[in-house]
């Protein structure tokens, strides 16, 4: 064999230890970060807020434009408010003339009073009329019995004794009258005023729908899209606006049951976002699915789909996202890492590092 052929085979022979080698430390590397971890591929997600309209109405403007950041109760868009303006004013109109009728009805409570107090005054006048008759009746009677006085003074005392009764007793008629007419107004009283609070709720229902169609942010966030314009028409509670809020972001990931039973909620967790992979985001278990479920196909392979499979969310801390809010975006993918064993030190490849 001539020494070209040996270094040739020499060669061939290093050539098939280095691939032997290669793959036997392909086969026997380790995979993963060791018993006390877990991970799990997913995307950066957010709570999503729509603001809609309570009414049915037309869109006037909108505020705001899609990415911008907006404050809680900061106006993002106006409703037409021409035709509840105009029933604003006229429910005000009613306001005032339930309120007149209301001074029109304590007025003839104050008259009804007046006109009782004028036949109480009557009453006294009858009855003192009434026992002046008495005693005359009563004088004469014995009189005509000594015959010092006619049978016609006796009769004529009579009939005027009877005309006093007759008159307290139209005199009382009067009294109760007068307290059946102070009833009955103050019945118009408390309807009037029913009026004016009826009238002044129909104000106070037009001026919150009003402003109400004044559509304000409930939290602080990102506006992620439009979803109807100026000038489009819109049903009760047709959406306007959908917001990001950027205080809860998190990455939702899927673990096997074998798991998730050993995630605890507040666990620690690493998030490496695909489009940024030299940073390493810290992050905590918020919330672990109590039902299993197939994995979605965008999250894991063919083959782990077909294992139930546990929804795990990973929140990242608000004030971390505060101090970087306009990095935050939300769909981007990423990869998950959990600690399971909080006994574990963190890899130094999984060092927390974030954006300065």
């Amino acid at each position: 064999m001539s020494l070209n052929q040996r270094l040739v085979t020499r060669a061939l022979i290093l050539c098939a230890c280095a691939a032997l080698a290669a793959l036997l430390w392909f086969e026997l590397r380790p995979t993963g970060l060791g018993e006390g971890f877990a991970s799990g591929n997913g995307r950066i997600e957010a709570t999503e807020v729509d603001v809609a309209t309570k009414l049915a109405g037309r869109v006037a403007s909108i505020e705001v434009d899609e990415g911008a950041f907006v404050e809680p109760g900061q106006v993002v868009a106006r409703m037409d408010t021409q035709v509840l303006d105009a029933q604003l004013q006229q429910a005000q109109a009613q306001v005032r003339q339930a309120e007149n009728a209301e001074r029109t009805a304590v007025a003839q409570v104050t008259l009804r009073e007046s006109e009782k107090l004028s036949a109480e005054a009557v009453v006294r006048q009858r009855q003192a009329e009434l026992d002046a008759a008495q005693k005359r009746h009563a004088r004469s009677a014995t009189l005509v019995k000594r015959n010092a006085l006619p049978q016609q003074t006796l009769d004529d005392d009579l009939a005027r004794l009877q005309s006093s009764q007759a008159a307290l007793a139209a005199a009382h008629a009067q009294v109760a009258s007068a307290s059946a007419g102070i009833s009955a107004a103050q019945a118009q009283v408390e309807e009037a005023r029913s009026a004016v609070e009826a009238a002044r709720a129909s104000v106070e229902r037009l001026q919150a729908d009003i402003d109400d169609s004044q559509l304000r942010a409930p939290r602080a966030g990102r506006v992620q899209y439009r979803v109807a314009q100026p000038g489009e028409v819109l049903g009760a509670g047709g959406k306007v606006l959908n917001l990001v809020d950027l205080t809860d972001v998190y990455m939702t990931f899927f673990l096997p049951e074998r798991l998730a039973g050993r995630v605890a909620l507040g666990s620690e967790v690493r998030l490496v976002i695909d489009a940024v992979p030299q940073y390493v985001i810290p992050a905590k278990v918020s919330f672990v699915a109590s039902v299993a479920q197939f994995t979605p196909k965008t999250v894991e392979t063919a083959n782990e789909r077909e294992k139930l499979m546990f929804r795990v969310k990973a929140r990242i801390d608000p004030e971390l996202l505060q101090k970087h809010l306009a990095q935050v975006k939300t769909g981007v993918p990423g990869m998950a890492y959990l600690r399971l064993d909080p006994e574990v030190a963190w890899p130094e490849n999984l060092a927390i590092k974030v954006p300065q």
